[in-house]
């Protein structure tokens, strides 16, 4: 499966480098993680929970990040198992770049492969499921941020 897609985000990129690249606003940010433990130079391990339509599995794996390029990119790979549930594996490509009108955009392209029980339910849903969550991924991280001064503002423009 291949999810490609990006977003603006209002702060600069070191600002958004910074959040990216933090343990604290990641494990914050990512559907139904429960631990992650470790750092940007050594590794993850990370325990997700997730609901993928019938099946529901906690997910334990490791997530390594190489490519890192300061305030530009890196590349994340993971995998985890979620017992009776199959697995998930993959490999995600993190871009920034300027945005035009300000702000940073963050484009990424991710490949992802699942078996098991998660396999049989079909590319629809699980492409489905993918999109969900990458999209509440990206919301939080971009709540997370832009701080409560942009919902402030936003609120503001639209009362």
């Amino acid at each position: 499966m291949e999810l490609t897609g990006s977003r603006v985000i209002a702060a600069d990129r070191a600002a958004v480098w910074e959040r990216l690249t933090d343990p604290d606003t990641l494990k914050a940010c990512i559907p139904g993680c429960q631990e992650l433990e470790g750092s940007i130079e050594d590794g993850f391990e990370a325990v997700v929970t997730q609901k993928v339509g019938p099946v529901k599995a906690t997910f334990r794996g490791a997530v390594k990040v190489s490519d890192l390029i300061e305030r530009q990119s890196y590349t994340i790979l993971g995998e985890g198992k979620g017992g009776v549930a199959g697995f998930a594996k993959g490999r995600a490509d993190v871009r920034l770049e300027d945005a035009e009108g300000g702000g940073t955009e963050l484009i990424y392209d991710v490949h992802a492969e699942v078996g098991g029980k998660l396999a049989q339910l079909g590319s629809r849903l699980i492409h489905g499921t993918a999109r969900r969550l990458a999209d509440q991924f990206f919301d939080t991280f971009a709540a997370e941020v832009e701080g409560p001064a942009a919902e402030t503002q936003g609120e503001a423009a639209t009362g």
